[in-house]
């Protein structure tokens, strides 16, 4: 535990010692901007098809999908999340996994 924080902390200062001119260079503003989108999607992405080791269809994607329709329709945050735990419950009451 002691070394995980050592760590932590080690690639927190590796990170605020980066010199400016590297931090504004076009490639490192294009990588820190599409970073967090292509991990937070294939985060949704193993959370809504993985299970263990497996791919597997479920009632999770009718949530995913109900989040992508209410996003796209510009609802709220909070919005969002009742209709995909809603479609979720729906899916999972009509007989799907």
């Amino acid at each position: 535990m002691l070394l995980a924080c050592v760590g932590c902390y080690a690639l927190k200062y590796a990170g605020m010692s980066i010199p400016q001119r590297i931090l504004d260079s076009a490639a490192v503003r294009r990588v820190a901007l599409l970073l967090p989108v292509g991990l937070l999607a294939a985060l949704a992405a193993t959370q809504t098809f993985g299970t263990g080791e497996r791919l597997v269809v479920d009632a999770r994607v009718v949530g995913v999908f109900l989040a992508i329709v209410a996003i796209r329709l510009r609802a709220p945050f909070i919005a969002v999340v009742a209709v995909a735990a809603l479609g979720a419950v729906l899916a999972r009451q009509l007989g799907m996994p």
